[in-house]
């Protein structure tokens, strides 16, 4: 049983990525659409490349969305239109009218019979108004539609819309009722009070409209037709369109919308798992070969599995909703994220095996995974520092546009014109486009949450006025020159073989802070002539230089200065000796020494930007030795700095190359002459 537990504790960053492994697979699975596929994939305008197809069951054959869009459409415009009758103001405008003509009428000259005649007839002219409604003046009635539906109380009936009056109909119809022109006085009296005391009491029913509109439009059939089992659908070579086009996509959604049955769940569960299985295996050997640190750290691994999830989680929600919008999702924000806090190429090794799981998920799956595959290589090769926000914007354009072009070659291979491009999809890519900016506060929540480091997070810390460069700057002044010389050469350095330029500079301002411990005892801070390395044997003092690597880690670890950056602070001696103590033990016992005792810890550096640290702090240090400094002087030290630790093995662990050691050779040489070169003497 000890030797059990003993065995896990060893072996726990294995299980625990065996662990992540199993469940991110489940996950994903259990995210995938629970319904059939289409063993078939071809597209609008190319030849059906397989055998000849027949119906596999009786199926109906769906209406494009073009037809479905025409008929809402014609549903829509001839859809009944309802209006509600209010008798109530019918009954006030009545006893309003008769009120007032009465009041006019009191003192008049008129017979009583004729006031009597004015009466009726304002009532008879009210009546014939109100027969059917007096409509308000905001309401439109379709030209198209003849007949109106006009509510009273529960009652309904039909009638012609040019029965209900307008507001511009009154005045002439009441004209037209009273008699010929010129009216009397009384007459005038009247047609004024009528004209006035009118209002409308026909309201559109927008409710009941709108409900009864819902319930023609839900009476649409999809269908348009039946295709029987064993019926030819397309024979191989013939070309996808028209009719074929249509019974394809109905026998494909036919698969699509049938969910797994008991028979055949669990072997396409099992084919799912063992597809998502490869594709997460691929990711773990390439780290394991390609990325050793990333694989050997937890945290980087998990937080890798977490974005794919992230991904295949947001795509599923969108299909799940509507299939359309999935150019609106950010896929790209997945290798940016990546390159942000690794490199680009494990960022986009990552995003083409994504982008192969959601083939599985999303409609019209190569087109998808072109597009994102183009869209993620141009994400990669056109931001090269993404601290920069302008290069971020230029990017996210470029990315857009190449969306555009590569959508609009497949319009046109698809639809053999561009006049059928569908513009809405471009306006998708454009979100897309404005979402992935979203990227740098999402970076910034994840350096949080997984405590890693980004670009952005470099560019901050390379601020010499952050508090421990100061200390630095204020405790070892002549360090923290030498840091800045060092971080200056490093930085061209890596511009010049394409590293990353960022890292490598912040890491040599912080490279050499354990010094900030014993200050004097390093030659660039000692400003009197007093050595204190001259009252001590040549093995203490070189314990105390190599000592400065691990004040400088724990001063760096104090501080919660990211990994990244300490990674600096241990490789830039390597393994090397502290040779002038090592020579002077030497001297004093005429012999050789033991190396152990003169022998910086390690590790030698694993990176580009941890090597060209190496080279640049050995350069600048010996530079400062040169008495007589000329072109050859530097040249010579370069080389002869440079080979000593290639040949000490210094670099067998970096990603570097011969000809990018060359490259750095040639910016070294350059820039030291560039430092040290020789003004003319100024007449006193």
């Amino acid at each position: 049983m000890k030797n059990i537990i003993n065995k896990l504790l060893v072996n726990h960053s294995l299980i625990y990525k065996l662990f992540l492994y199993i469940a991110t697979i489940i996950l994903v699975v259990y995210l995938f659409p629970k319904s059939g596929q289409f063993k078939y994939e071809f597209q609008k305008g190319k030849p059906w490349e397989y055998e000849n197809y027949y119906a596999p069951f009786d199926f109906a054959i769906q209406k494009t969305p073009e037809e479905i869009a025409i008929e809402k459409e014609q549903i829509t415009k001839l859809s009944k239109q309802f209006f509600k009758y209010d008798e109530q103001i019918v009954v006030q405008v009545k006893d309003a009218i008769n009120s007032k003509i009465e009041d006019a009428l009191y003192n008049s000259e008129l017979t009583e019979t004729k006031k009597i005649e004015l009466r009726d007839l304002a009532l008879q002219i009210t009546n014939d108004i109100y027969e059917f409604g007096y409509l308000e003046s905001s309401v439109d009635i379709k030209p198209e539609i003849d007949l109106v539906t006009l509510r009273k109380g529960n009652k309904s009936q039909e009638i012609d819309a040019n029965k209900l009056f307008k507001a511009s109909q009154i005045l002439s119809f009441i004209n037209s009722k009273i008699g010929n022109e010129p009216f009397t006085q009384e007459e005038n009296i009247v047609l004024n009070i009528i004209y006035e005391g009118l209002k409308p009491n026909v309201a559109f029913d927008t409710d009941f409209t709108e409900m009864v509109l819902q319930e023609n439009l839900s009476k649409i059939s999809y269908t348009k037709g039946l295709v029987s089992e064993n019926e030819r659908i397309i024979f191989k070579g013939d070309i996808v369109e028209g009719e074929k086009l249509i019974i394809l996509n109905s026998v494909k959604s036919e698969f699509e919308s049938q969910v797994w049955s008991k028979s055949n769940y669990n072997w396409i569960v099992s084919g799912y798992t063992i597809l998502v299985s490869l594709a997460f295996l691929m990711l773990l050997l390439f780290l394991r070969k390609y990325r050793i640190e990333i694989f050997e750290n937890n945290t980087k691994i998990t937080f890798i599995f977490f974005n794919i999830i992230l991904i295949v989680l947001l795509i599923t929600l969108i299909v799940k909703y509507d299939a359309k919008y999935i150019y609106i999702a950010p896929i790209v924000i997945l290798p940016l994220v990546l390159k942000a806090f690794f490199d680009a190429r494990l960022g986009l090794f990552t995003h083409v095996l994504t982008v192969l799981l959601l083939g599985f998920i999303v409609p019209n799956s190569f087109e998808f995974i072109f597009l994102q595959i183009i869209a993620g290589i141009v994400t990669i090769l056109t931001i090269s520092e993404l601290y920069k926000r302008a290069n971020l914007f230029i990017s996210v354009i470029q990315i857009t546009f190449v969306y555009f072009v590569a959508y609009f070659a497949f319009s046109i291979i698809q639809e053999g014109n561009a006049q059928n491009l569908d513009w809405e999809k471009l306006v998708y890519f454009t979100i897309n486009g404005g979402a992935t900016l979203f990227v740098l506060p999402l970076i910034y929540v994840f350096e949080k949450l997984f405590s890693l480091v980004s670009d952005e997070s470099l560019k901050e810390l390379s601020n010499t006025n952050s508090k421990l460069l100061r200390e630095l700057a204020e405790k070892a002044p002549g360090t923290f020159q030498h840091s800045l010389q060092v971080a200056n050469l490093a930085e061209t350095c890596a511009n010049e073989i394409q590293a990353n330029s960022m890292l490598v500079r912040t890491g040599a301002l912080y490279h050499d802070i354990g010094k900030m411990m014993n200050p004097m005892y390093f030659t660039e801070n000692q400003s009197t002539n007093v050595n204190p390395h001259n009252e001590l044997t040549p093995k203490d003092s070189a314990l105390i230089i190599i000592n400065h690597i691990i004040a400088g880690v724990e001063l760096a670890k104090k501080n919660r200065l990211p990994d990244r950056i300490i990674d600096f602070i241990r490789t830039h001696h390597g393994t090397t000796l502290v040779y002038y103590f090592y020579k002077r033990e030497e001297e004093l016992i005429g012999n050789k020494p033991d190396k152990k005792y003169f022998q910086y810890p390690g590790p030698i550096p694993f990176s580009k930007e941890t090597a060209i640290l190496m080279m640049c702090d050995s350069v600048e240090a010996a530079s400062k030795s040169i008495k007589e400094p000329t072109a050859q002087a530097f040249d010579n030290l370069v080389e002869k700095i440079v080979n000593k630790q290639m040949e000490d093995g210094q670099f067998m662990n970096a990603d570097i190359t011969f000809k990018e050691l060359q490259i750095i050779k040639k910016v070294l040489k350059k820039k030291l002459k560039n430092i040290y070169h020789l003004r003319i003497e100024y007449p006193e």
